[in-house]
């Protein structure tokens, strides 16, 4: 059994940075990838970055390119989301997941069906 607990979130303005922290707990001996998800009110959730526990293969959504960053701590289990010139279209609950499978592609690692443990999610307001 695994556990995932995100911490990090809040409200900042336009322009502003977050990091947010996910740690998994558990069994996590099994691990391929962990990831960033986020849902936006009234849209479905969407794929953000994902980040493979041994090789350090990232991968990441178009529009997060370039001011996103995913990245990972195996010692403590720990992923990580630095979010640098935040957006109000970024205002969503952001999830971090874990994935048990494997898979080297954007398009594999954006799929949900793909994870196989989900944090609770976090919830991240960017002000215009």
């Amino acid at each position: 059994q695994v556990r995932l607990v995100e911490s990090g979130g809040g409200l900042v303005q336009a322009g502003g940075s977050l990091r947010l922290s996910c740690a998994a707990s558990g069994r996590t001996f099994s691990t391929y990838a962990m990831a960033w998800f986020r849902q936006a009110p009234g849209k479905e959730r969407e794929f953000v970055a994902a980040i493979t526990w041994s090789a350090v293969t990232t991968y990441s959504t178009d529009s997060v390119k370039g001011r996103f960053t995913i990245s990972s701590d195996n010692d403590k289990n720990t992923v990580y989301l630095q979010m640098d010139n935040l957006k109000p279209e970024d205002t969503a609950v952001y999830y971090c997941a874990i994935s048990r499978r494997a898979g080297g592609s954007n398009y594999y690692r954006r799929t949900e069906s793909v994870y196989d443990y989900w944090g609770q999610g976090i919830q991240v307001t960017v002000s215009s």
